[in-house]
Protein backbone atom coordinates (compact mmCIF):
# COMPACT_ATOMS: atom_id res chain seq x y z
CA UNK A 1 0.00 0.00 0.00
CA UNK A 2 1.07 3.64 -0.44
CA UNK A 3 2.15 5.78 2.45
CA UNK A 4 0.02 8.56 1.05
CA UNK A 5 -3.11 5.80 2.13
CA UNK A 6 -4.42 4.92 4.00
CA UNK A 7 -6.31 8.54 5.31
CA UNK A 8 -5.68 10.23 8.85
CA UNK A 9 -9.56 9.95 10.16
CA UNK A 10 -8.17 12.09 12.85
CA UNK A 11 -8.99 14.74 10.28
CA UNK A 12 -12.28 13.63 9.54
CA UNK A 13 -15.24 15.57 10.11
CA UNK A 14 -18.88 14.69 9.59
CA UNK A 15 -19.74 11.36 8.70
CA UNK A 16 -16.65 8.74 9.11
CA UNK A 17 -17.86 6.29 6.72
CA UNK A 18 -18.08 9.20 4.02
CA UNK A 19 -14.83 10.54 4.84
CA UNK A 20 -13.42 7.20 3.85
CA UNK A 21 -15.65 6.70 0.83
CA UNK A 22 -14.11 10.04 -0.27
CA UNK A 23 -10.38 9.62 0.27
CA UNK A 24 -10.58 6.65 -1.82
CA UNK A 25 -11.99 8.46 -4.13
CA UNK A 26 -9.09 11.12 -4.43
CA UNK A 27 -6.54 7.67 -4.03
CA UNK A 28 -8.01 5.97 -6.81
CA UNK A 29 -8.47 8.46 -9.45
CA UNK A 30 -4.97 9.96 -8.00
CA UNK A 31 -2.91 6.45 -8.94
CA UNK A 32 -2.29 6.63 -5.32
CA UNK A 33 -4.36 3.45 -5.52
CA UNK A 34 -3.44 1.66 -9.20
CA UNK A 35 -5.75 -0.68 -11.43
CA UNK A 36 -5.81 -4.40 -9.31
CA UNK A 37 -4.87 -3.06 -6.02
CA UNK A 38 -6.19 -5.16 -3.11
CA UNK A 39 -7.53 -3.44 -0.40
CA UNK A 40 -6.88 -4.20 3.44
CA UNK A 41 -9.17 -6.79 4.98
CA UNK A 42 -12.16 -4.53 6.72
CA UNK A 43 -11.22 -5.44 9.96
CA UNK A 44 -7.41 -4.45 9.23
CA UNK A 45 -8.29 -1.53 7.90
CA UNK A 46 -10.97 -0.66 11.01
CA UNK A 47 -7.78 -1.45 13.24
CA UNK A 48 -5.40 0.57 11.70
CA UNK A 49 -7.71 3.80 11.33
CA UNK A 50 -9.19 3.17 14.85
CA UNK A 51 -12.55 2.97 13.45
CA UNK A 52 -15.59 0.46 13.62
CA UNK A 53 -15.08 -2.62 10.89
CA UNK A 54 -18.75 -1.20 10.05
CA UNK A 55 -18.02 1.76 8.72
CA UNK A 56 -14.98 0.30 6.36
CA UNK A 57 -17.59 -2.15 5.38
CA UNK A 58 -20.02 0.53 4.41
CA UNK A 59 -16.63 2.53 2.62
CA UNK A 60 -16.13 -0.35 0.81
CA UNK A 61 -19.68 -1.30 -0.45
CA UNK A 62 -20.70 2.51 -1.37
CA UNK A 63 -16.88 2.44 -3.49
CA UNK A 64 -18.02 -1.23 -5.50
CA UNK A 65 -21.52 0.40 -6.13
CA UNK A 66 -20.04 3.73 -7.50
CA UNK A 67 -17.18 1.48 -9.66
CA UNK A 68 -14.57 2.58 -7.88
CA UNK A 69 -13.58 -1.27 -6.18
CA UNK A 70 -14.64 -4.64 -7.11
CA UNK A 71 -15.23 -7.22 -4.96
CA UNK A 72 -14.38 -10.83 -5.55
CA UNK A 73 -16.28 -13.72 -2.95
CA UNK A 74 -12.59 -15.49 -1.17
CA UNK A 75 -10.61 -13.27 -2.52
CA UNK A 76 -10.86 -9.56 -1.45
CA UNK A 77 -11.13 -6.19 -2.54
CA UNK A 78 -9.57 -4.57 -5.47
CA UNK A 79 -9.06 -1.14 -7.41
CA UNK A 80 -11.58 -1.51 -10.25
CA UNK A 81 -10.01 -1.44 -13.97
CA UNK A 82 -10.12 1.79 -15.86
CA UNK A 83 -12.55 0.97 -18.08
CA UNK A 84 -14.79 0.60 -15.51
CA UNK A 85 -13.87 3.86 -13.63
CA UNK A 86 -14.30 5.47 -16.96
CA UNK A 87 -17.93 4.42 -17.36
CA UNK A 88 -20.67 7.23 -16.10
CA UNK A 89 -21.29 6.29 -11.99
CA UNK A 90 -24.34 4.11 -11.45
CA UNK A 91 -25.82 4.98 -14.93
CA UNK A 92 -28.17 2.28 -13.99
CA UNK A 93 -29.86 4.33 -11.25
CA UNK A 94 -31.27 7.31 -12.33
CA UNK A 95 -34.59 6.00 -13.60
CA UNK A 96 -36.25 2.45 -13.53
CA UNK A 97 -37.93 3.42 -16.44
CA UNK A 98 -34.71 3.19 -18.08
CA UNK A 99 -32.49 1.17 -16.52
CA UNK A 100 -31.52 -1.19 -18.78
CA UNK A 101 -31.31 0.72 -21.59
CA UNK A 102 -27.89 0.71 -21.10
CA UNK A 103 -27.43 -3.08 -21.45
CA UNK A 104 -27.27 -5.31 -24.45
CA UNK A 105 -30.50 -5.95 -25.85
CA UNK A 106 -31.13 -10.15 -25.76
CA UNK A 107 -33.98 -10.73 -27.53
CA UNK A 108 -34.28 -14.43 -25.92
CA UNK A 109 -34.16 -12.89 -21.72
CA UNK A 110 -37.73 -12.12 -20.56
CA UNK A 111 -36.97 -8.96 -18.95
CA UNK A 112 -38.80 -8.70 -15.57
CA UNK A 113 -36.28 -6.18 -14.11
CA UNK A 114 -37.69 -2.68 -14.71
CA UNK A 115 -41.34 -1.91 -14.98
CA UNK A 116 -42.17 -0.33 -18.40
CA UNK A 117 -45.40 1.26 -19.87
CA UNK A 118 -46.80 -0.80 -22.45
CA UNK A 119 -47.98 0.45 -25.82
CA UNK A 120 -51.74 0.36 -25.98
CA UNK A 121 -52.09 2.65 -28.44
CA UNK A 122 -50.81 5.57 -27.39
CA UNK A 123 -47.32 5.79 -28.91
CA UNK A 124 -49.00 6.46 -32.35
CA UNK A 125 -51.21 8.50 -31.17
CA UNK A 126 -48.36 11.16 -29.76
CA UNK A 127 -46.53 10.61 -33.19
CA UNK A 128 -49.57 12.01 -35.02
CA UNK A 129 -49.77 14.77 -32.27
CA UNK A 130 -45.84 16.00 -32.97
CA UNK A 131 -46.42 15.47 -36.68
CA UNK A 132 -49.12 17.92 -36.30
CA UNK A 133 -47.27 20.46 -33.78
CA UNK A 134 -44.48 20.46 -36.67
CA UNK A 135 -46.99 22.01 -38.70
CA UNK A 136 -49.02 24.17 -36.65
CA UNK A 137 -46.28 25.53 -33.52
CA UNK A 138 -44.56 28.74 -34.41
CA UNK A 139 -40.74 28.88 -35.56
CA UNK A 140 -40.57 31.27 -32.74
CA UNK A 141 -41.79 28.74 -30.15
CA UNK A 142 -39.50 25.88 -31.82
CA UNK A 143 -35.85 28.30 -30.96
CA UNK A 144 -36.27 30.91 -28.13
CA UNK A 145 -36.36 29.24 -24.42
CA UNK A 146 -39.73 28.80 -22.84
CA UNK A 147 -40.96 30.95 -20.48
CA UNK A 148 -42.85 31.09 -16.97
CA UNK A 149 -46.04 31.98 -18.95
CA UNK A 150 -45.66 29.81 -21.85
CA UNK A 151 -46.24 26.02 -19.15
CA UNK A 152 -49.55 27.70 -17.80
CA UNK A 153 -52.13 25.70 -19.45
CA UNK A 154 -50.09 22.66 -18.72
CA UNK A 155 -49.50 23.23 -14.92
CA UNK A 156 -53.29 23.39 -14.50
CA UNK A 157 -54.40 20.75 -16.72
CA UNK A 158 -51.91 19.05 -14.32
CA UNK A 159 -53.65 19.75 -11.76
CA UNK A 160 -56.80 18.41 -12.72
CA UNK A 161 -55.35 15.42 -13.79
CA UNK A 162 -53.72 15.04 -9.92
CA UNK A 163 -57.16 16.49 -8.83
CA UNK A 164 -57.50 18.33 -5.39
CA UNK A 165 -59.13 15.49 -4.01
CA UNK A 166 -55.83 13.47 -4.10
CA UNK A 167 -53.02 16.38 -3.17
CA UNK A 168 -55.52 19.08 -1.62
CA UNK A 169 -56.36 22.41 -2.69
CA UNK A 170 -53.71 23.57 -5.33
CA UNK A 171 -53.32 26.22 -8.24
CA UNK A 172 -50.93 26.05 -11.34
CA UNK A 173 -48.66 28.13 -9.74
CA UNK A 174 -48.28 25.62 -6.82
CA UNK A 175 -47.00 22.97 -9.88
CA UNK A 176 -43.48 22.81 -10.87
CA UNK A 177 -42.48 20.77 -14.17
CA UNK A 178 -39.66 18.62 -14.42
CA UNK A 179 -37.89 16.04 -16.32
CA UNK A 180 -39.50 13.03 -14.66
CA UNK A 181 -39.77 12.33 -11.09
CA UNK A 182 -36.45 11.45 -10.96
CA UNK A 183 -35.94 15.04 -11.10
CA UNK A 184 -38.55 15.99 -9.56
CA UNK A 185 -37.86 14.65 -6.73
CA UNK A 186 -34.11 16.29 -6.82
CA UNK A 187 -35.75 19.36 -7.40
CA UNK A 188 -37.58 19.10 -3.92
CA UNK A 189 -34.60 17.62 -2.41
CA UNK A 190 -32.13 20.72 -3.86
CA UNK A 191 -34.90 23.63 -2.87
CA UNK A 192 -34.78 21.73 1.15
CA UNK A 193 -31.54 20.50 2.04
CA UNK A 194 -29.03 22.59 3.94
CA UNK A 195 -25.66 22.52 5.48
CA UNK A 196 -22.43 20.67 4.49
CA UNK A 197 -23.93 16.72 5.37
CA UNK A 198 -27.26 17.15 5.13
CA UNK A 199 -29.60 14.02 5.67
CA UNK A 200 -32.35 12.10 4.39
CA UNK A 201 -34.90 9.84 5.94
CA UNK A 202 -36.42 7.05 3.39
CA UNK A 203 -37.76 3.46 3.48
CA UNK A 204 -34.84 1.19 4.02
CA UNK A 205 -35.95 -0.35 1.03
CA UNK A 206 -36.13 2.32 -2.03
CA UNK A 207 -36.04 1.96 -5.21
CA UNK A 208 -32.27 2.38 -6.83
CA UNK A 209 -32.54 6.03 -7.60
CA UNK A 210 -33.05 7.14 -3.97
CA UNK A 211 -29.40 6.22 -3.27
CA UNK A 212 -28.35 8.28 -6.60
CA UNK A 213 -29.96 11.25 -5.57
CA UNK A 214 -28.86 11.07 -2.21
CA UNK A 215 -24.85 11.03 -3.63
CA UNK A 216 -25.37 13.67 -6.01
CA UNK A 217 -26.33 16.14 -2.79
CA UNK A 218 -23.54 15.11 -0.80
CA UNK A 219 -26.34 13.96 2.02
CA UNK A 220 -26.35 11.00 3.98
CA UNK A 221 -29.39 8.53 3.95
CA UNK A 222 -30.86 6.77 6.47
CA UNK A 223 -33.60 3.85 6.64
CA UNK A 224 -36.26 3.80 8.78
CA UNK A 225 -37.96 0.83 10.18
CA UNK A 226 -41.37 -0.48 7.82
CA UNK A 227 -44.13 -2.75 8.84
CA UNK A 228 -47.22 -4.02 6.55
CA UNK A 229 -48.45 -0.33 6.55
CA UNK A 230 -45.27 1.70 5.58
CA UNK A 231 -42.90 3.39 8.05
CA UNK A 232 -43.27 3.22 11.82
CA UNK A 233 -44.48 6.37 13.33
CA UNK A 234 -41.92 5.49 16.46
CA UNK A 235 -39.38 4.40 14.32
CA UNK A 236 -39.40 7.81 12.44
CA UNK A 237 -39.43 10.03 15.73
CA UNK A 238 -36.40 7.86 16.70
CA UNK A 239 -34.82 8.50 13.51
CA UNK A 240 -35.48 12.48 13.73
CA UNK A 241 -34.12 12.63 16.87
CA UNK A 242 -31.06 10.88 16.52
CA UNK A 243 -30.33 12.60 13.20
CA UNK A 244 -31.88 16.28 13.19
CA UNK A 245 -33.12 15.32 9.62
CA UNK A 246 -35.41 17.47 8.08
CA UNK A 247 -36.70 15.50 5.30
CA UNK A 248 -38.40 12.29 4.66
CA UNK A 249 -38.49 11.07 0.91
CA UNK A 250 -41.25 7.91 0.39
CA UNK A 251 -43.83 6.53 -1.79
CA UNK A 252 -46.60 5.56 0.29
CA UNK A 253 -49.02 4.44 -2.62
CA UNK A 254 -47.14 2.16 -4.22
CA UNK A 255 -43.96 1.33 -2.73
CA UNK A 256 -41.05 -0.41 -4.75
CA UNK A 257 -39.99 -2.92 -4.00
CA UNK A 258 -42.57 -4.51 -1.28
CA UNK A 259 -46.00 -3.16 -3.39
CA UNK A 260 -47.30 -1.77 0.59
CA UNK A 261 -49.68 1.13 0.40
CA UNK A 262 -49.66 3.43 3.46
CA UNK A 263 -52.83 3.35 4.98
CA UNK A 264 -54.47 7.11 5.80
CA UNK A 265 -54.61 6.33 9.72
CA UNK A 266 -51.18 5.51 9.32
CA UNK A 267 -50.09 8.70 6.91
CA UNK A 268 -52.07 10.44 9.90
CA UNK A 269 -49.63 8.90 12.41
CA UNK A 270 -46.66 9.80 10.18
CA UNK A 271 -47.49 13.67 10.00
CA UNK A 272 -48.32 14.04 13.54
CA UNK A 273 -44.29 12.84 13.98
CA UNK A 274 -43.63 15.39 10.90
CA UNK A 275 -45.29 18.60 12.53
CA UNK A 276 -43.53 17.90 16.07
CA UNK A 277 -40.22 18.15 14.37
CA UNK A 278 -41.00 20.32 11.64
CA UNK A 279 -40.17 17.70 8.88
CA UNK A 280 -40.74 17.73 5.07
CA UNK A 281 -42.26 14.71 3.62
CA UNK A 282 -41.62 14.14 -0.33
CA UNK A 283 -44.40 11.56 -1.47
CA UNK A 284 -43.03 9.99 -4.89
CA UNK A 285 -45.96 8.28 -6.58
CA UNK A 286 -44.72 7.77 -10.00
CA UNK A 287 -45.51 3.62 -9.64
CA UNK A 288 -49.38 4.29 -9.02
CA UNK A 289 -51.35 3.44 -11.93
CA UNK A 290 -55.06 2.91 -10.79
CA UNK A 291 -56.93 5.60 -8.80
CA UNK A 292 -56.46 6.43 -5.75
CA UNK A 293 -58.79 6.25 -2.68
CA UNK A 294 -56.23 7.44 0.05
CA UNK A 295 -54.77 11.35 0.17
CA UNK A 296 -51.70 12.20 -0.43
CA UNK A 297 -49.52 13.65 2.28
CA UNK A 298 -49.35 16.83 1.06
CA UNK A 299 -53.72 16.73 1.56
CA UNK A 300 -53.02 15.81 5.15
CA UNK A 301 -50.13 17.99 5.80
CA UNK A 302 -50.19 21.14 3.06
CA UNK A 303 -47.35 23.24 4.66
CA UNK A 304 -44.48 20.79 4.07
CA UNK A 305 -45.53 18.25 2.14
CA UNK A 306 -44.88 17.65 -1.78
CA UNK A 307 -46.17 15.64 -4.19
CA UNK A 308 -44.25 14.15 -7.26
CA UNK A 309 -45.26 12.21 -10.00
CA UNK A 310 -44.80 11.51 -13.64
CA UNK A 311 -46.53 10.07 -16.94
CA UNK A 312 -43.70 7.69 -17.24
CA UNK A 313 -45.79 4.75 -16.14
CA UNK A 314 -48.92 5.54 -17.42
CA UNK A 315 -48.49 7.26 -20.72
CA UNK A 316 -44.59 7.36 -22.06
CA UNK A 317 -41.48 7.34 -20.08
CA UNK A 318 -39.66 9.10 -23.47
CA UNK A 319 -41.63 12.45 -22.87
CA UNK A 320 -39.32 12.48 -19.91
CA UNK A 321 -42.30 14.53 -17.55
CA UNK A 322 -43.24 14.50 -14.37
CA UNK A 323 -44.18 17.67 -11.87
CA UNK A 324 -43.96 18.78 -8.33
CA UNK A 325 -46.60 20.41 -6.29
CA UNK A 326 -45.25 22.63 -3.83
CA UNK A 327 -46.53 22.65 -0.48
CA UNK A 328 -47.96 26.23 0.38
CA UNK A 329 -45.30 29.16 -0.21
CA UNK A 330 -42.64 26.95 -1.36
CA UNK A 331 -43.19 27.21 -5.63
CA UNK A 332 -41.18 30.47 -5.73
CA UNK A 333 -38.04 28.85 -4.15
CA UNK A 334 -38.83 25.70 -5.82
CA UNK A 335 -38.89 27.29 -9.36
CA UNK A 336 -35.28 29.47 -8.47
CA UNK A 337 -33.81 25.70 -7.75
CA UNK A 338 -35.57 24.66 -11.35
CA UNK A 339 -34.42 27.85 -13.33
CA UNK A 340 -30.69 27.22 -12.14
CA UNK A 341 -31.26 23.53 -12.58
CA UNK A 342 -32.14 23.11 -16.12
CA UNK A 343 -34.18 26.85 -16.80
CA UNK A 344 -37.17 25.39 -18.64
CA UNK A 345 -38.49 22.38 -20.17
CA UNK A 346 -38.19 23.02 -23.64
CA UNK A 347 -41.28 24.62 -26.12
CA UNK A 348 -41.96 21.95 -28.24
CA UNK A 349 -42.01 19.28 -25.49
CA UNK A 350 -44.47 21.25 -23.42
CA UNK A 351 -46.84 22.06 -26.63
CA UNK A 352 -46.65 18.20 -27.34
CA UNK A 353 -47.12 17.06 -23.49
CA UNK A 354 -50.55 19.82 -23.09
CA UNK A 355 -51.58 18.30 -26.80
CA UNK A 356 -51.36 14.79 -25.30
CA UNK A 357 -54.04 15.84 -22.03
CA UNK A 358 -56.38 17.70 -24.13
CA UNK A 359 -56.86 15.08 -27.03
CA UNK A 360 -57.71 12.46 -24.06
CA UNK A 361 -54.35 10.77 -25.11
CA UNK A 362 -53.43 10.47 -21.67
CA UNK A 363 -56.40 9.06 -19.62
CA UNK A 364 -56.91 6.95 -22.18
CA UNK A 365 -53.61 5.53 -21.85
CA UNK A 366 -53.84 5.40 -18.47
CA UNK A 367 -57.23 3.61 -18.53
CA UNK A 368 -55.74 1.19 -20.23
CA UNK A 369 -51.72 0.55 -18.61
CA UNK A 370 -54.22 0.08 -15.66
CA UNK A 371 -56.45 -2.70 -17.03
CA UNK A 372 -53.10 -4.27 -18.68
CA UNK A 373 -51.16 -4.29 -15.75
CA UNK A 374 -54.19 -5.63 -13.45
CA UNK A 375 -54.58 -8.25 -15.71
CA UNK A 376 -51.35 -9.18 -15.80
CA UNK A 377 -50.51 -9.22 -12.44
CA UNK A 378 -53.55 -11.32 -11.66
CA UNK A 379 -52.05 -13.70 -13.80
CA UNK A 380 -48.75 -13.18 -11.61
CA UNK A 381 -50.05 -13.87 -8.42
CA UNK A 382 -52.28 -17.61 -9.93
CA UNK A 383 -48.87 -18.59 -10.48
CA UNK A 384 -47.02 -18.04 -8.11
CA UNK A 385 -49.53 -17.98 -5.25
CA UNK A 386 -48.79 -20.53 -3.11
CA UNK A 387 -45.21 -18.58 -2.29
CA UNK A 388 -44.80 -15.53 -0.15
CA UNK A 389 -45.74 -12.78 -2.04
CA UNK A 390 -47.20 -9.35 -1.82
CA UNK A 391 -48.85 -7.43 -4.64
CA UNK A 392 -51.18 -4.56 -5.09
CA UNK A 393 -53.33 -4.53 -8.21
CA UNK A 394 -51.72 -1.28 -9.13
CA UNK A 395 -48.66 -1.91 -8.78
CA UNK A 396 -46.42 -3.32 -12.07
CA UNK A 397 -44.46 -5.56 -10.05
CA UNK A 398 -44.61 -8.37 -7.54
CA UNK A 399 -42.57 -8.94 -4.10
CA UNK A 400 -41.72 -12.28 -3.85
CA UNK A 401 -39.78 -13.71 -0.81
CA UNK A 402 -37.54 -16.41 -0.89
CA UNK A 403 -37.71 -19.24 0.33
CA UNK A 404 -35.71 -21.80 2.52
CA UNK A 405 -32.30 -22.72 0.68
CA UNK A 406 -32.39 -19.63 -1.88
CA UNK A 407 -30.57 -16.71 -1.38
CA UNK A 408 -31.06 -13.47 -3.46
CA UNK A 409 -27.56 -13.72 -5.96
CA UNK A 410 -27.58 -17.60 -6.65
CA UNK A 411 -31.75 -17.08 -6.86
CA UNK A 412 -31.13 -14.60 -9.50
CA UNK A 413 -28.44 -16.13 -11.64
CA UNK A 414 -30.51 -19.31 -11.55
CA UNK A 415 -33.51 -17.12 -13.06
CA UNK A 416 -31.08 -15.79 -16.21
CA UNK A 417 -29.69 -19.11 -16.62
CA UNK A 418 -33.19 -20.07 -17.59
CA UNK A 419 -33.78 -16.98 -19.69
CA UNK A 420 -35.37 -14.22 -17.34
CA UNK A 421 -33.84 -11.39 -15.55
CA UNK A 422 -35.16 -10.05 -11.94
CA UNK A 423 -34.07 -7.89 -9.64
CA UNK A 424 -33.05 -8.81 -5.86
CA UNK A 425 -33.83 -6.83 -2.63
CA UNK A 426 -29.84 -5.66 -2.73
CA UNK A 427 -30.67 -3.31 -5.48
CA UNK A 428 -33.45 -1.59 -3.04
CA UNK A 429 -31.27 -2.04 0.26
CA UNK A 430 -30.17 1.54 2.03
CA UNK A 431 -26.27 1.17 2.07
CA UNK A 432 -26.65 0.70 5.86
CA UNK A 433 -29.54 -1.71 5.52
CA UNK A 434 -29.83 -5.43 5.54
CA UNK A 435 -31.25 -7.21 2.34
CA UNK A 436 -33.93 -9.42 2.84
CA UNK A 437 -34.24 -12.75 0.43
CA UNK A 438 -36.44 -11.50 -1.85
CA UNK A 439 -36.89 -10.59 -5.41
CA UNK A 440 -38.83 -8.18 -7.29
CA UNK A 441 -40.79 -9.39 -10.66
CA UNK A 442 -42.03 -6.71 -13.19
CA UNK A 443 -44.95 -8.15 -14.37
CA UNK A 444 -44.63 -5.60 -17.58
CA UNK A 445 -47.58 -6.04 -19.68
CA UNK A 446 -45.29 -5.47 -23.21
CA UNK A 447 -43.94 -8.56 -22.70
CA UNK A 448 -46.34 -11.13 -25.00
CA UNK A 449 -48.33 -13.18 -23.08
CA UNK A 450 -47.05 -16.59 -23.73
CA UNK A 451 -43.10 -15.77 -22.55
CA UNK A 452 -44.56 -14.36 -19.31
CA UNK A 453 -46.46 -17.26 -18.35
CA UNK A 454 -43.03 -19.21 -19.19
CA UNK A 455 -41.20 -16.90 -16.90
CA UNK A 456 -43.55 -17.37 -14.09
CA UNK A 457 -43.70 -21.54 -14.75
CA UNK A 458 -39.90 -20.99 -14.52
CA UNK A 459 -39.86 -19.02 -11.23
CA UNK A 460 -41.89 -21.39 -10.14
CA UNK A 461 -40.52 -24.17 -10.76
CA UNK A 462 -37.56 -23.10 -9.24
CA UNK A 463 -38.97 -21.99 -5.95
CA UNK A 464 -40.07 -25.59 -5.68
CA UNK A 465 -36.52 -26.90 -6.35
CA UNK A 466 -33.87 -24.91 -3.64
CA UNK A 467 -30.21 -25.83 -4.55
CA UNK A 468 -29.25 -28.53 -2.16
CA UNK A 469 -26.51 -28.31 1.03
CA UNK A 470 -27.78 -24.23 1.09
CA UNK A 471 -29.12 -23.43 4.74
CA UNK A 472 -32.16 -21.20 5.28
Amino acid sequence: MSTIWPPDMSQASGAKYSYLLDALRRAVEGDVLSEGEKLPPVRELAWTLKITPGTVARAYREAVEQGLLEAAVGRGTFVAPRAVLSAPVEVRAISEANDEVVSEVISDIVDLKGSRVPDTGQGARIATLLADLGKTMSPDRMINYSLRKDSKNLRHLVTEWVGEDHVGRMDDEDVILSHGAQNGTLLALQTLLEGERPVILAEPLAYTGVRHVARLLRAELHGVEMDAEGIVPAALEMACKRTGARVLLTSAEVHSPTTIRTSHQRKQEIVDVARRYQLHIIEDDCHRIQSHEIPAYRALYPKRSWYVSSLSKTVSAALRFGYVICPYGFSAKALQVAQGSFYALPGPMLALVEAVFTSGTAERSRAAVARLTEERVQHAVNMLGRWDISWAPGAPFIWLRLPPGWRNSRFALACEAGGVRIRTADEFTLPNGHAPHAVRLAVNPGIPAADFQEAMRMIDSLLANPPRGMDS
